[in-house]
């Protein structure tokens, strides 16, 4: 099976809800070193809607200039605005990503014609790959398999789909109807506990958070799938079904995620963009007790 784990990083913030360069750095030296396939960052879990155009420039820079080709960089350059959208896009890949990765416009429910005009818009003025973002429960709207499979064939660099919907049926349609046609375009579950069912029918992995605190189980879950190693697949997939409770610790998942980090020796606050708190000392102990039955401590 050709598939891979992309990690969605999440972005090291100072106190003052600033980037914090040099632990983003960091972060990405440690998931390169513990074989993650790519680094996605400016995504969801990123923080991409609270980080101001300025600094998303500067930590492309750094993300650029630490990953160094080692792995395929990908930036979520969504943005509400057509052109602000393109115009970081083209800054994204002119300084060597590999690909942007666009949300569609969220807050208003778009039909189908405002759907394609926008990614349309986008496609015919970028100079590089893109690969489209579907998350309902964010944009209030959903991007269909029939609006997907449109769109891979009108525009040849629209290169994949991350699909972060919980209902593996939604996805394993998507394969379905878009490869296909398109068997080149890449489709991505954006929940962890997807990966396996994804690899199996067809996919091409996915794009999802537990590999920032857990490269090394992400890692091997992927490399197991493509030596179509079922038995370590099993194995791989119960330890990703015990580590999907930290998204169930608190309210917000990013602070958890970051915890989740510090616990296992990550060197970064665990601070995130207000209004969201970091995790107090309840949540603390749980994310404790979950990576110690995961045995990750």
């Amino acid at each position: 099976m050709n598939v891979r784990w992309i990690t969605p990083a999440v972005t090291a913030m100072s106190r003052d809800g600033h980037v914090d360069l040099e632990a983003n750095e960091r972060i990405y030296q440690n998931l390169i070193e513990n074989g993650m396939d790519g680094i996605l960052i400016l995504g969801s879990i990123g923080e991409f809607y609270a980080i101001g155009l300025e600094e998303k420039k500067q930590l492309i820079d750094r993300a650029v200039s630490a990953v160094n080709g080692q792995v395929p960089l990908y930036v979520g350059t969504g943005h509400m605005e057509i052109d602000e959208c393109v115009n970081l896009s083209n800054y994204a890949l002119r300084k060597g990503a590999r690909a942007v990765v666009v949300i569609s416009p969220y807050y208003m429910n778009l039909p189908d014609s405002a759907i394609l005009n926008f990614y349309g818009q986008v496609a015919r003025n970028i100079q590089g790959d893109m690969i489209l973002y579907n998350f309902p429960a964010r944009t209030g709207y959903d991007l269909r398999p029939d609006l997907v499979w449109k769109l891979a064939g009108n525009y040849q660099n629209i290169i994949g789909l991350k699909d972060t919907v919980g209902d593996m049926a939604h996805t394993r349609a998507m394969i379905q109807k878009v490869k296909k046609d398109f068997p080149n375009f890449q489709i991505y579950s954006g929940f962890d506990e997807f990966f396996g069912h994804n690899a199996l029918s067809g996919g091409d992995g996915c794009i999802a958070g537990l590999s920032n605190f857990a490269p090394e189980v992400a890692a091997g879950y992927a490399r197991a799938a493509r030596t179509d190693d079922l038995k370590s697949m099993c194995l791989y997939q119960r330890k990703v079904d015990e580590l999907m409770s930290i998204y169930n610790v608190g309210q917000q998942f990013i602070p958890m995620i970051k915890k989740a980090m510090i616990l296992r020796g990550m060197e970064m606050e665990p601070f995130c963009a207000q209004p969201m708190r970091e995790a107090d000392e309840g949540e603390t102990e749980e994310i404790r007790s979950i990576l110690k039955q995961a045995k990750l401590l």
